[in-house]
């Protein structure tokens, strides 16, 4: 059951810093790119009702879900976290689903940070786009965080730092790197070097622009989402923690003015992997283990339900009047929909 808790805990502080005035130096130089424009050409295909050991011995099955195409659900590197959609961004004119993954190499690889897809249901097609840290002097570099939970509002991609707090891209900053003569540089590489620009092979990069960081050590961001339900619009985000139901969620408004959440909640739940409130309820996405079917916990005050999940739920997000969420395990990885 959700419990009131200190809200003071999750208060961030703005810490901006550099990262405006690299990623404008990028874009000045690189010029940007529309979500559209990056699903018009995405290279990527998805399989509809795709991958589906994702389900376990879930029954019923959800009624629309997307699986990532075969490299992608068999990559041992990369590993998907958080998701967001066009409903909750409010600023985008097609459906556009946003995953969130980050790197877990095999030795010797090289860290390539975090990435986000782009995905349409329309078409299945997707696109993946590497997420960078920029620098005053035009270069930029990978960022090496877990990236547990997304968020989309307006132009603004909030992306869970976990012990530090919320990243902030601008998607109105997609930078292509095909732009002019260049050719997507070194594979192996990444940042601006003699006039071309490098990112391990992607052609897409969104550099940082912002950050909200923790006040209080030991809080932890571990996912984030938008419930547009609320009045004002409310950017949520809440903790993962293992073996006790300690962990706690809060909610700000979304213009984070002095960082202070308008509310927070211990979840009375262990494993939370996504949480988002909705129209009065919370749902509350639970992971087992890498075998097992996790839950779905709904609360809606005071009333608590459980219902079956996949096997590794992680983020929530709410879209065309289901909520959705995204799997993280090999050959399970899929983006699927439920009934609210």
């Amino acid at each position: 059951m959700m419990v009131p808790a200190d809200k003071a805990a999750f208060t961030l502080r703005r810490a901006t810093g550099t990262l405006a005035e690299g990623a404008d130096k990028l874009a000045a130089d690189l010029g940007a790119t529309p979500v559209e424009a990056v699903l018009a050409q995405a290279n990527r295909k998805a399989v509809r009702n795709g991958a589906a050991g994702a389900f376990g011995t879930m029954r019923p099955r959800p009624g629309e879900w997307y699986a990532f195409d075969e490299k992608d659900n068999d990559t041992p590197d990369w590993y998907p976290q958080g998701l967001t959609c066009a409903e909750d961004s409010g600023s985008v004119g097609v459906p556009v689903f946003v995953a969130s993954w980050y790197f877990k190499p095999e030795p010797p690889a090289v860290e390539r940070g975090i990435r986000v897809t782009f995905l349409s249901p329309q078409t299945l097609r997707y696109q993946h786009a590497l997420l960078v840290e920029a620098k005053p002097d035009g270069s930029y570099g990978p960022i090496n965080i877990h990236a547990g939970g997304v968020a989309w509002y307006g132009e603004h991609l909030y992306v869970a730092d976990t012990k530090r707090g919320l990243r902030v891209f601008d998607l109105g900053k997609i930078l292509d790197l095909r732009t002019g003569q260049n050719d997507l540089g070194d594979g192996a590489r990444i940042g601006r070097s003699d006039g071309r620009y490098h990112a391990f092979g992607y052609r897409y990069v969104i550099p940082q622009t912002d950050f909200w960081r923790v006040a209080t050590p030991g809080v932890h961001f571990s996912f984030v989402a938008i419930d547009r339900s609320t009045s004002p619009h409310t950017l949520i985000s809440g903790e993962y923690v293992a073996e006790v139901p300690t962990g706690k969620v809060a909610r700000w408004a979304l213009d984070l003015t002095d960082g202070v959440p308008l509310d927070a909640f211990t979840m009375g739940q262990p494993k939370i992997q996504g949480a988002v409130s909705y129209r009065g309820k919370w749902y509350l996405s639970q992971t087992v283990d890498a075998r097992s079917n996790g839950r779905l916990v709904v609360d809606s005050g005071g009333q608590v339900a459980v219902r079956p999940f996949p096997v590794g739920p992680e983020d929530l997000t709410v879209s065309d009047r289901r909520l959705w969420s995204v799997t993280e395990f090999r050959n399970r990885r899929v983006i699927f929909g439920v009934d609210l």
